[in-house]
Parts: structure tokens; C-alpha cells; sequence
């Protein structure tokens, strides 16, 4: 088991509780999708398994060493005054890697997301998509054990949506990290995932499962398939139940 919450709640000052109970194990190398409705809990759930967070009540088993858990969020988060390489190399450096190693690192992480020869760009000279993967190749450069992605392609159009989905299925198949996706697109959840997990409204609790029987990474022509199709509307229908408790 890579990281697991075992009858986790959080309660924050002025909101009480905003999520729980929970319980939820990651198994390694899975790859687990969490969608559910706005301020259900989910950001706050991977913010307890990135360590950035404690439970008030509960337990978060998190077996990743330092540095072994890598976490993209929705905005690319980049230093706009550092290139592309030296972005994706201050991980390494901050742990001790020398500078030469970690930017020769940094260069074969971008080449891995498709952005070979970006090493000197900065930022601002990247479009959003490739943005994106310069966080993703960030976030992969010290090949964690856990992948947190908490809507990293929320702000990106369709296309690169999807593009940048299968990369990322691609990279899982290389490296193995187990991957928690947190998205609201449903379709997107039951693409990425093996098992997607439904949140109910706030305070959040799973409302259930559903584990999506198809290869990873997915085949061509996937979405458009009975599988899929029957996937997506057993999560919608679950997301509408959960839905009910805010009614």
C-alpha cells in the first residue's frame, strides 16, 4: 500500500467539518480518479496525502519517503524567472543533487513529456498545455512512488486535455507511480483511471466506486466504446446520489 486515510475528517475554524469520515488505500502503481461535487473535499483529501496537511481526527499512512510524492496543481505553479531546465530541476537540487547532474535530469524529464529542446524557455514563452508538462515533467524528474494531480487540466482546451491524458497514461506505464487524479469531468475520470472514487457534497464522503475494466493505457478508439460509455454513466449516477445530501 502506498498511501492510505483510515476514518479521516478535517474540520477547519468557522466551516466545521469539510470532509469525512474517508477512508481510502492507494495501492501501488494504481491509479485511482476522486471526483465529486465543488468544496466536496477532494483538494483537501490529496493535501493530507501530500503531507501538507493534517487530519483532525483519522489516520494518513503515507509510505513514500522524502521526495518520493510529487504534486501538480490546476495552475502550472513555475517560477516565471527560471528556464524550463531549471524549473524542473530545483526538486533535485533542493534535495542535494549537484547542478550538473540535476540539470542533465531535468533535460531528459522534458524530452520524456515531449518538450526536448525547451530546456532555456521560460514560462512566459510557453504556451498552457506545454506548460503543463513542464510542471508534469517537474513533478516526475525525481521518479515519485505517488502522483498527486489535483486538476491539472482544468484551464486547457479539449484537445490538449486529451493529449496531455494519454502522456500522462504513457508516463504511468514507464515509471509505475501510484496516481491520485482529482477532476470534476467524469469522462476524464473514467479515461485516466482504474478505479474512480465518488465523493458526495460537502462534507465529503465516498459515495462509492466504480473500477473500469479496460487496459492502461487505454486503447484508441476507448471513449467511444460500451465500456466506457456504461463507466461514465454509473459515475454520473453516483455523483447525482451524492449530490442529493447538498439538496
Amino acid at each position: 500500500m502506498t498511501a492510505s486515510l483510515t476514518n479521516v475528517e478535517v474540520d477547519y475554524r468557522g466551516r466545521g467539518r469539510v470532509l469525512g469520515p474517508v477512508d481510502l488505500a492507494i495501492g501501488e502503481g494504481e491509479i485511482i480518479a476522486l471526483v465529486g461535487p465543488s468544496g466536496c473535499g477532494k483538494s483537501t483529501a490529496m493535501r493530507l496525502l501530500a503531507g501538507l496537511e493534517q487530519p483532525t481526527r483519522g489516520v494518513v499512512q503515507r509510505e513514500a519517503r522524502r521526495g518520493e510524492t510529487s504534486l501538480v496543481f490546476q495552475a502550472a505553479t513555475l517560477a516565471p524567472w527560471m528556464s524550463a531546465a531549471a524549473n524542473v530541476a530545483l526538486p533535485l537540487e533542493l534535495s542535494g543533487v549537484d547542478r550538473h547532474t540535476a540539470r542533465a535530469r531535468a533535460s531528459e524529464a522534458l524530452a520524456r513529456v515531449g518538450l526536448a529542446g525547451v530546456d532555456a524557455s521560460r514560462p512566459a514563452q510557453l504556451s498552457g498545455g506545454m506548460a503543463m508538462r513542464v510542471s508534469l515533467a517537474r513533478a516526475l524528474v525525481t521518479r515519485p512512488r505517488l502522483l498527486l494531480l489535483d486538476e491539472p487540466f482544468a484551464a486547457l482546451d479539449e484537445i490538449t486535455r486529451r493529449t496531455l491524458a494519454d502522456d500522462v497514461l504513457t508516463l504511468w506505464a514507464e515509471l509505475k507511480p501510484a496516481i491520485l487524479f482529482v477532476t470534476h469531468n467524469v469522462e476524464e475520470a473514467v479515461y485516466m483511471a482504474s478505479r474512480v472514487v465518488v465523493m458526495t457534497a460537502g462534507p465529503g464522503v465516498i459515495a462509492g466506486e466504480v473500477a473500469i475494466d479496460a487496459p492502461l493505457p487505454r486503447p484508441a478508439g476507448f471513449r467511444v466504446t460500451e465500456p466506457f460509455r456504461a463507466a461514465a454513466e454509473t459515475v454520473s449516477a453516483l455523483l447525482a446520489k451524492g449530490m442529493e445530501r447538498a439538496a
